[in-house]
């Protein structure tokens, strides 16, 4: 293949299709990541053909189930197929850092644990049908404000254990067809040009095989993307940048080699998805009933104060409030706008299912957050002379490319619950948003809380399933609700100023930093009701060589079937690093009829116990106790056990002379060496510093070996601390 040709292979031919090129066609890339987003004209790129709009990630993360998410992806690759879509953008794992975010509702979680499992799958679901995911955004990407240019600027160990510990996970078990680099830079390098993210750990750690795809518009230089092992940058055409990747080449500026390797897995993409051959179509209704099973289970019920919930199919008058019955809230702007091929609204489903009466006032304009007394007092007539009220309120916009100014509901929707609680009693609000909400200290007055999210276009009929009972709502949390904002851990650290945002909680990102500060929350992260109950028995524990096992019978104690996510969240006391208290390791979401009781294993692969150890440059799995706690959410915990656990090989840190004396004398090596070296020392005025001896431990437990050299009498020289450095690390 010619050079030029080769060059032109690295960026599109369009904003959606990569360039042919000698004997390589172009393949077609779109937006998901919860639906096909393929573009219906030239004139607009974010007009897209009909296609099924499953429900946003916030709301498939809250269902807490793998199995779930394997079949909305799956559901996805028959749809590209159907449109010849060749490689879908999705799905977004990003954290939820912050509650501001923007797109907080395309990602599934605060968790990294939760995160890669759900997404592990739902890739899985995706490929099997002969269609490439593109695994987003890498990475540290967890804001819109000033996106393209913020420099994330973050310490390793936070970085690996948080923020790549998803991806690093969906790319060794699910191989993605590719995975998009980010806007934003890392510690002052942006992602797109970032050989140590995109090349060392990338592919030489974690095996990636595919092809790294550039965000769209995210390439500043294309010879240094390429040079730090980005293949493609979208869109195009990119003439400019093409001629610049040739001529890098031609002048020795850029190794032939870096060119052939890119366009070799541009040509493996392309061939591979050539395997898959476009199909007519695919079952439109069967989609729509998947995307409402979905909805339905990661609704989330917060409150039910009296039994509110579920509401009687007869004799029930009810009151539906708020214009989002009518109009729905159902996903949010941007990118992954999807047009769907229907759209369920919960009026209609609420009417048609219930043979009492139902009447509606819509309570506010949608597009006007501030209150209209004429509105709240039809509303609220109705909510008066009616058995129960159910209120639809949530956020008014949430899109990519701008975050949010604060976690409150408009002031139209809060006037709207005041004035309707007082009227009834007997009031439910549904909440329709893309991320968490202030629901302090309304809430106190609420009987019944729904956090319904955005839902798809099949998210009016899940609604009323869960407010009707027909099915028990079984959706948990994947993100804790503050009671304020400046409660969370990134709130003085968000958004940063001067194209910089330092990660200053480090590791305490979501309910980890609320749980180390013991911070009140509002509802923690995990947390769900249901209309059962659920008890738990003694959790049992087992460590094999991969794996630790955490088993719990439990038993649906109530009248009703029902569905429990089982949570195990695992501590390391005396832990020689700093640690979260208690940290997500797995979780399984299980049905149990009721009265049934369920014997639920827990499997928790050995390298999520691992930290990374920043001495090592390796992870590593503390040897001794660790303990798991079982329960119903990350402070519902029902069940304890403890197990010992078996440590890395050779993950003793390396001594050094500027290691200090306490550190020396921890190392059972490095303790009997100093000991022999102070003892030689014979009359020296320094005397070894046992723990027990607190004034001399005090003294020179913390200063370095080698500094012991600088005092007169001193047993050391730079020559012996040089020898028993070596001597310890032998």
């Amino acid at each position: 293949m010619e050079l030029t040709d080769q060059a032109a292979l690295t960026s599109g031919s369009g904003f959606w299709t990569t360039t042919a090129a000698g004997d390589v066609p172009a393949v077609t890339l779109t937006d998901g990541p919860h639906g096909v987003r393929l573009q219906s004209h030239a004139s607009d790129f974010l007009a897209g053909r009909p296609a099924t709009c499953f429900p946003p990630a916030v709301a498939s993360g809250s269902t807490w189930d793998p199995a779930l998410l394997r079949r909305m992806g799956e559901a996805l690759g028959d749809e590209c197929r159907a449109l010849d879509v060749q490689v879908l953008l999705g799905p977004g794992i990003n954290l939820k850092r912050t509650p501001l975010g923007g797109r907080n509702f395309e990602y599934f979680s605060e968790d990294p644990i939760l995160s890669g499992v759900l997404a592990t799958e739902w890739v899985r679901g995706l490929q099997s049908k002969g269609v490439g995911a593109s695994l987003k955004h890498f990475a540290v990407n967890n804001q819109e404000t000033d996106r393209m240019t913020v420099s994330a600027d973050l310490d390793e160990r936070t970085l690996r254990e948080v923020y790549l510990r998803a991806f690093q996970r969906v790319v060794t078990e699910a191989q993605p067809w590719t995975v998009m680099s980010a806007y934003n830079k890392i510690n002052g390098v942006y992602a797109s040009q970032n050989h140590w993210l995109l090349t060392e750990v990338l592919r030489d750690e974690w095996g990636f095989e595919g092809l790294v795809v550039s965000d769209w518009g995210a390439v500043v230089d294309r010879v240094a993307a390429l040079a730090a092992g980005l293949d493609l940058t979208m869109p195009g055409p990119d003439d400019t940048g093409d001629a610049a990747v040739a001529a890098a080449v031609a002048q020795g500026e850029l190794p032939a080699e870096v060119l052939d390797a890119a366009v070799a897995r541009i040509r493996a993409l392309v061939e591979r998805s050539r395997r898959a051959t476009r199909t007519d179509g695919y079952d439109a209704e069967a989609h729509h009933a998947l995307a409402r099973d979905i909805a339905a289970r990661g609704i989330v019920l917060l409150k039910n104060d009296g039994g509110v919930l579920p509401l009687r199919a007869e004799g029930q008058s009810i009151a539906v409030l708020g214009e989002f019955a009518r109009t729905p809230r159902y996903q949010g702007g941007g990118s992954s706008q999807i047009t769907p091929t229907r759209l369920d609204d919960p009026l209609t489903e609420i009417t048609a299912t219930t043979t009492a009466p139902v009447r509606f006032a819509p309570g506010y304009r949608p597009a006007d957050d501030a209150a209209d007394e004429t509105l709240i007092a039809e509303a609220t007539a109705l909510a008066a002379g009616s058995d129960v009220a159910v209120v639809f309120v949530g956020t008014t916009r949430e899109t990519e490319g701008a975050d949010r100014a604060d976690l409150d509901l408009p002031e139209a929707h809060l006037a709207l619950i005041e004035r309707v609680v007082a009227a009834n009693p007997r009031t439910v609000v549904v909440l329709s948003n893309g991320a968490v909400l202030r629901t302090s200290p309304w809430d106190a007055a609420v009987p019944g809380l729904v956090e319904a999210w955005l839902l798809g276009q099949a998210g009016g009929s899940a609604i009323a399933d869960v407010l009707f009972g027909r099915v028990d709502p079984s959706g948990r949390l994947a993100e804790t609700i503050p009671l304020k904002l400046s409660d969370h851990p990134s709130y003085l650290d968000f958004p940063g100023e001067n194209g910089h945002v330092r990660h200053g909680e480090g590791l305490h990102v979501g309910y980890r930093g609320f749980d180390a500060r013991e911070q009140p929350v509002a509802y923690p992260f995990g947390f769900g009701l249901s209309y059962t109950t659920f008890s738990y028995g003694e959790a049992t524990a087992v460590a094999h060589a991969d794996s630790v096992e955490i088993t719990v019978a439990v038993t649906n104690t109530g009248g009703r079937d029902g569905r429990e996510v089982v949570q195990v969240y695992a501590a390391k006391p005396g832990s020689r690093v700093r640690r979260a208290p208690r940290e997500l390791k797995g979780f399984a979401s299980i049905p149990i009829a009721a009265g049934a009781t369920e014997t639920v294993t827990v499997r928790i692969p050995r390298d999520d116990l691992a930290y990374w150890d920043t001495r090592l440059g390796r992870w590593v799995v503390e040897d001794g106790d660790y303990t798991f706690a079982v329960g119903a959410s990350s402070r519902d915990l029902r069940t304890t056990v403890t197990l010992t656990v078996a440590g890395s090989p050779d993950s003793r840190w390396p001594l050094t002379a500027a290691s200090t004396v306490a550190e020396w004398m921890a190392d059972p090596r490095g303790a009997v060496l100093l000991r022999d070296a102070f003892a030689a020392g014979g009359d020296s005025p320094l005397m070894v510093p046992e723990a027990g001896d607190e004034g001399p431990f005090e003294l020179l437990g913390g200063m370095p070996l080698d500094r012991l050299a600088l005092f007169p009498g001193s047993p050391f020289t730079i020559e012996t601390v040089t020898d028993l450095v070596k001597r310890a690390n032998a």
